[in-house]
């Protein structure tokens, strides 16, 4: 378990990191949250989130899970309400956990659902700081 760490910290060790190119974050990764006391943190892994996958620039799956029976499937970012991430007790519990599960084949895209750019790679939502994660094959 990594230590919770300031949005000012994140950010500087964000900076300090090398850049990649886009060709070499090609392929499936696993995510993990870097606590920052951000509402999110915590939420997507609590969920079942595996982590991203990248198929090409133009082909990207933002958000995959793991299924009841362990597979990955791409879920549709728009039709998750993050907002609720600000109810910690609410949406970290094993009723919730339950709901989103038996919610995942409503919530499921075959579509990409963003791209990939030789940018910032945090998660970024207006009016709200920044969400940091960890990605590795």
């Amino acid at each position: 378990m990594m230590l919770t760490e300031s949005l000012t910290e994140a950010l500087a060790r964000f900076d300090a990191l090398p850049a990649v190119t886009t060709q070499e974050m090609l392929g499936e990764w696993r995510g993990s949250d870097v606590p920052t006391g951000h509402g999110t943190d915590g939420l997507l892994e609590t969920n079942a989130w595996y982590g991203k996958s990248f198929v090409s620039e133009e082909v990207v799956h933002p958000l995959l899970f793991r299924n009841g029976v362990g597979e990955t499937c791409a879920i549709d970012p728009r039709r998750i309400p993050l907002s609720l991430s600000r109810f910690r007790g609410l949406t970290r519990n094993a009723g919730a956990q339950a709901l989103f599960t038996l919610a995942t084949p409503l919530l499921r895209t075959r579509a990409p659902r963003a791209r990939l750019r030789a940018m910032l790679g945090l998660m970024d939502m207006r009016g709200a700081a920044p969400f940091f994660f960890q990605l590795e094959r």
